[in-house]
């Protein structure tokens, strides 16, 4: 009995023995770990070169100075501070971007406007606008207590116009378009109007400036209180929306966000050859009806049996209130492009694509039957020397990116000669269908870059 006692008193103190150890080299550690503030491990090299003060990220090489100024200058805003920046600004952010600025321009040349001359064109559109608006205010008996406008040269717009250059229609670092956008945004509309190419189309205007005929997309131009011009667009079905597949492209209706996504996706590719865009909801009383002097544009207005303000475009083509876009009841959303240079300052031509479509419900190109199409392309004049198609390469590869089968033309600035680039304008047929790549696009691509053909 004894002995029986001795072995049950040896085993409680080995066991005893055990748990002290296992406190001891195990469970102790941990807790003196939980309990002293941290600090780094003596043998960890990197831990101590995270600790000391290292050479700012610019010193380190030109590289990253010059991305801290690529497109929007992402300043560290309350968002970023939080740790919670936009997914655009952390992609800016992406050494993908940390890129040399482009070649500084030698002279007048490389610039679209003259400062100067522009300045004083502004000035004159400025002073018959005041006049106009007078006379219009006078007709109607109408008493004003605003002030006449005034030319900011500060203004957003003009220093975008001043920005162009043969780089692009903005320079990689510019902090222009961040505002620009803003001010797109925010700025109130004094006037409403519809675009010249659907006045031509009504025969209301001049047509030896238009560029090209419109389509049956319904725009307007507004112009904001800083005497700003921006195309919108408007919202016309709803984000989810795909383009039905027994749709032709050229009868598929326009989106306003295609228009506004384009325009990241080429800033993103660094083109910068599509006008800032952005999206904004649009008073359509106050900020379009009540500003407007077109009578025209005034008589298509109506209250719907939902007691929605709506509106629909008087041209040739969709001129019904079944195509009408509506308020909620009186917001409407779309996307406002910027306004380019006017053409009596910046001439832009414009050119037929050689991959033009048939926009027809039967018949086909002779691009999309004759794969040797290309050679006879590089034989005419300018694509026979300059650097044109490759251009519309580049433009048909950011077409496939965006899906836009309706590129029937292309614009370009004339003072920039046959190796300008292409203005990437009027994407709003753009991802019709997210799920579906449409390879002819590519066509340019393809037929021209064949091994052993160059390109």
């Amino acid at each position: 009995m004894p002995a029986l006692r001795r072995d049950r008193l040896l085993t409680l103190l080995l066991l005893g023995a055990l748990l002290s150890a296992d406190l001891y080299f195990h469970l102790w550690p941990q807790v003196r770990r939980q309990l002293r503030p941290r600090e780094h491990p003596r043998g960890c090299p990197c831990a101590r070169r995270a600790a000391s003060p290292g050479p700012a990220p610019a010193a380190a090489s030109p590289a990253p100075r010059a991305a801290a100024r690529n497109f929007s200058r992402a300043g560290p805003g309350p968002e970023r501070r939080g740790g919670r920046g936009s997914k655009l600004q952390a992609l800016y952010a992406h050494p993908l971007y940390r890129v040399p600025e482009e070649p500084p321009l030698l002279g007048p040349e490389d610039s679209l406007l003259a400062s100067q001359e522009a300045l004083r064109y502004y000035r004159r559109k400025v002073a018959r606008w005041n006049r106009r608006h007078k006379m219009y205010q006078e007709q109607l008996n109408l008493t004003s207590l605003d002030a006449p406008l005034q030319l900011q040269l500060d203004a957003s717009w003009i220093q975008f116009h001043l920005g162009i250059s043969r780089h692009g229609l903005y320079p990689r670092s510019s902090p222009v378009v961040r505002q620009l956008l803003q001010d797109m945004r925010r700025s109130p509309t004094i006037s409403a109007d519809y675009s010249q190419d659907e006045k031509a189309l009504l025969g209301a205007c001049d047509c030896t400036q238009i560029v090209k005929p419109s389509g049956v997309h319904l725009k307007l131009v507004l112009r904001f209180s800083d005497f700003g011009k921006a195309m919108f667009k408007p919202m016309r079905q709803q984000r989810h929306e795909e383009t039905p597949a027994d749709f032709f492209y050229f009868i598929d209706f326009q989106r306003h966000n295609a228009e506004i996504a384009a325009f990241h996706l080429d800033r993103i590719l660094d083109f910068r050859r599509v006008p800032p865009t952005v999206g904004r909801l649009v008073n359509v009383t106050k900020e379009i009806l009540e500003v407007t002097k077109n009578e025209i544009l005034q008589s298509v207005f109506f209250v719907s049996p939902a007691s929605n303000v709506c509106f629909f475009a008087k041209c040739p083509y969709m001129c019904k209130t079944e195509y009408a876009v509506c308020g909620n009841p009186h917001l409407l959303e779309g996307s406002l492009s910027a306004f380019l240079p006017s053409l009596n300052l910046a001439p832009r031509l414009s050119v037929p694509n050689p991959w033009i479509r048939s926009y027809s419900l039967a018949g086909k190109e002779e691009w999309e039957v004759n794969p040797l199409y290309c050679d006879t392309v590089k034989q005419i004049y300018p694509y026979n020397s300059s650097r044109r198609l490759l251009n519309i390469i580049d433009m048909a590869i950011f077409d496939f990116l965006i899906g836009n089968m309706d590129r029937h033309h292309y614009e370009m600035f004339t003072k920039f000669g046959d190796d300008g680039f292409l203005i990437h304008l009027d994407n709003a047929r753009g991802f019709g269908r997210h799920s579906q790549d449409e390879l002819s696009i590519l066509s340019p691509l393809s037929q021209c870059c064949r091994p052993g053909s160059g390109c």
